[in-house]
């Protein structure tokens, strides 16, 4: 296994309730000013202008990092949170593109203020969890913009140091372990780290002064708190916004005689509709700041002074680099930008049960799609190493085994013929003890682990992704040396519903998704949509529920832009 540093039992993360939250109010919008700065400022001005008008576009975290830089630049170094992040991978000039880690962490304690409504840490809330998972990809080059989210509840086989667990519980052993998870299981680079907690998020909501958003029906959510009574406009402030994006048990009023909330149905594919929801508030954020134009330097410095303390960012994550990068990509609109979830398929509604371990409910990822989407937002090829950009090794210059992991025992052989079919050399074929009911397909490789500092170089980690292409269903990389037959350099556990790419197919790099409109933008390459691919593994597998798109319309219910007036949906 890869350094990490140990961790409590593997347990799923409990989601504290809110009791006694009232229905969000509509304040009135306030007017703000201040003197102009000295004109010896000036410099330090534009520099502030520039990261006002581009990062602030790119999501919460991006927006408080630009709340940094509207500041007071020279002094942003003390206000900044940095933390020694380990596994990030250092950017060659010749490769400029930059792939960020941004995370809402779950962890009461790290509040300044306690709030009852999100658990008290004194109470025992103590529990540290990603509540939110997304990697911006950033290329200076091109001016290519995207923003991947990865889905709390997926299970991937390095999110502890013991082992498996769902991708949100990696956060527990510290931010390096979550790096170690992304860049190991899905092949990802990442060469920053941004983190913010609730005060955070509230914090910077409060400082712009709201978001202002509509809600179609009436809504209730128990467990965030979230509690809209009737439809309309509402401007919400921090601590409503946050109810928002945190809420995944939402409730919708069936009809309008029903005035009992805990009543009403419960959507499904929870976590997916979170994802949901955050982008859609993303966007509308966004674009009220850009509305607003945040010339005020009296509001710039009051977002500063308010979300900074909170917020944690690597060492090597420099107020240089954050000017930079704003002024590369003022241009950029967020609605503009392909925000993309990773496609899953929800397991055995209820408590997944792996190796003794309960896990609640949780999500298996979803190939080739997955695989895909990755290839399209960050502009690789389907032969290219989405982890160095170099060509992925050929099929026959390496050793690959084969064990079934799913006590089937046709599904061994059927696995090694499609492998030797696409030109794998299959050194050894065995069975092993299935670790759950249902088992997604793990491709194993060893090698060096990723170095605390500087680039990782894994022939194995590029061997695996060459299998991996291969594979339809629930399948995800995994780096355990201890989990590779000797004698090869990838290790394959087939699991449940393993089926194979067509080999016509194994070169296509369209990402599925659930629509036919295309999503064009001037600043990321093009997604183009289409249906979702239903793996045949998946689609006939009753445990297995159909899988999620990697883009979908808001749902009826779901809050969006209120229009000019206030009045009615934007």
């Amino acid at each position: 296994m890869s350094r990490r540093a140990t961790g409590d039992p593997r347990t799923p993360a409990q989601t504290t309730n809110a009791n006694g939250v009232e229905p969000p109010r509509e304040p009135t919008t306030r007017t703000r000013g201040r003197r102009a700065r000295h004109a010896r400022a000036r410099a330090r001005s534009r520099s502030r202008r520039y990261l006002r008008r581009g990062l602030i576009a790119f999501g919460v975290v991006v927006v408080l990092v630009a709340g940094a830089a509207v500041g007071d630049y020279y002094y942003l170094g003390s206000l900044v949170h940095h933390q020694d992040v380990r596994g990030l991978q250092v950017n060659p000039s010749s490769e400029p593109s930059l792939n960020i880690l941004m995370i809402g962490s779950t962890s009461r304690c790290a509040l300044k203020t306690q709030n009852a409504a999100y658990g008290l840490c004194s109470q025992g809330v103590t529990g540290v969890n990603s509540d939110i998972d997304m990697i911006l990809h950033l290329d200076p080059a091109t001016g290519a913009v995207s923003l991947l989210s990865i889905p709390r509840d997926l299970f991937v086989p390095n999110a502890r140091a013991e082992g498996a667990n769902k991708i949100d519980a990696a956060l527990y052993e510290g931010p390096s372990q979550l790096v170690d998870a992304i860049e190991e299981d899905f092949g990802i680079p990442i060469n920053h780290y941004v983190e913010l907690n609730f005060d955070t998020f509230a914090s910077v909501v409060n400082a712009l002064g709201g978001v202002r958003m509509y809600f179609p029906v009436p809504i209730f959510d128990a467990y965030s708190g979230l509690n809209i009574e009737r439809k309309g406009c509402y401007l919400l402030n921090g601590y409503r916004a946050l109810q928002v994006v945190r809420a995944r048990h939402l409730q919708i009023q069936p009809n309008p005689s029903n005035h009992d909330p805990r009543s009403w149905p419960q959507e499904a594919l929870s976590d997916l509709a979170r994802i949901r929801r955050t982008h859609e508030f993303l966007r509308v954020m966004a674009s009220q700041v850009a509305q607003r134009g945040l010339s005020n330097p009296f509001t710039d410095q009051r977002i500063a002074s308010a979300v900074l303390p909170d917020l944690t960012v690597d060492n090597g994550f420099s107020e240089g680099l954050m000017v930079h990068l704003a002024r590369v990509f003022s241009h950029v609109s967020i609605a503009n930008v392909p925000q993309l979830t990773y496609p899953v398929t929800l397991v055995e509604t209820g408590s997944y049960l792996y190796q003794g371990y309960y896990y609640g409910d949780v999500e298996f990822p979803v190939e080739p799609t997955g695989q895909l989407a990755i290839d399209q937002l960050f502009g690789v090829g389907a032969t290219t190493n989405s982890f160095t950009g170099q060509p992925l090794p050929a099929a026959n210059s390496f050793k690959v085994a084969v064990e079934d992991g799913a006590g089937v025992p046709s599904e061994l052989g059927a696995t090694v013929v499609g492998l030797r079919q696409r030109g794998f050399s299959v050194s050894s074929a065995s069975t092993v003890t299935p670790v759950g009911r249902v088992d997604e397909t793990v491709v194993w490789y060893g090698g060096p682990p990723p170095p605390a500092h500087g680039n990782w170089t894994s022939p194995a980690l590029a061997a695996a992704q060459r299998v991996e292409r291969t594979l339809e269903g629930p399948v995800i990389m995994g780096y355990n040396p201890k989990m590779v037959v000797p004698g090869s350099l990838v290790t394959v556990v087939a699991g449940t519903g393993l089926t194979f790419v067509p080999i016509a197919s194994t070169t296509t790099t369209t990402v599925p998704h659930t629509t036919t409109t295309n999503v064009t933008t001037t600043t990321s390459p093009n997604v183009t949509t289409s249906t979702i691919f239903d793996p045949s593994g998946i689609k006939s597998n009753p445990l297995f529920t159909p899988p999620s798109p990697t883009s979908t319309a808001l749902a009826p219910y779901d809050p969006r832009a209120c229009n000019a007036a206030g009045t009615g949906p934007g």
